[in-house]
């Protein structure tokens, strides 16, 4: 019952869309209709520069963090803190609080990750770092860090639900920038703090 209760509280939290209340807040409207049309970090870098952008990565990741803390501290099993993770981050791509328009999940999934695994969080924010280092492409650094997520998951953890998960998550991303793996393959993807 506790794990039930914990993955709706994962999914309601993921729900907060911080990209659109932070919009908001600095009367910069919607970003689902800016812009590249997600409410994320990059896309509020774009809009409103790079306080909008560093709140909205911030309390993104956050709300991807606390659930599986507050799961963990409670010592629920990996299936649970799977599953509590996986609700966070659906909440973020599909918000029951905005329409279920919901953003790409990068911040918030690797808030999910650091949580369940520190190094295999920091494995992928470094491969973010890197690809987006060497391509100026947010999407391409976000395709590729979650696509290894699994693979580090299951080397690193020894969780297999734990890497389950991930593997879904980075399907997810996958379907989620399919419009920016045409524009990658075109050449014609934006670059990370180019302005709309």
């Amino acid at each position: 019952m506790i794990t039930l209760f914990l993955v709706a509280v994962g999914y309601a939290a993921g729900s907060i869309s911080a990209g659109i209340l932070v919009a908001r807040a600095m009367g910069l409207g919607d970003p689902r209709e800016g812009g590249s049309g997600n409410p994320g970090a990059t896309n509020l870098l774009r809009l409103g520069g790079r306080t909008a952008a560093g709140i909205t990565l911030a309390v993104d990741c956050l709300k991807g963090v606390l659930p599986v803390v507050i799961a963990q501290a409670l010592g629920l099993s990996d299936m649970a803190l799977a599953g509590v993770g996986l609700a966070a981050f659906i909440g973020h791509l599909y918000p029951v609080f905005f329409g279920f328009r919901g953003g790409k999940g990068i911040a918030t999934g690797l808030g999910v990750m650091l949580a369940w695994s520190l190094p295999v969080g920091a494995g992928v924010l470094l491969t973010w770092a890197l690809v987006a280092a060497v391509s100026r492409i947010s999407s391409l650094a976000a395709l590729v860090s979650f696509a290894l997520a699994p693979v580090y998951l299951w080397l690193l953890s020894q969780a297999p639900s734990l890497a389950a998960a991930a593997a879904v998550m980075a399907v997810l991303t996958a379907w989620r920038h399919r419009g920016n793996i045409q524009r990658i393959a075109k050449g014609t993807e934006s670059r990370i703090g180019q302005r709309s």
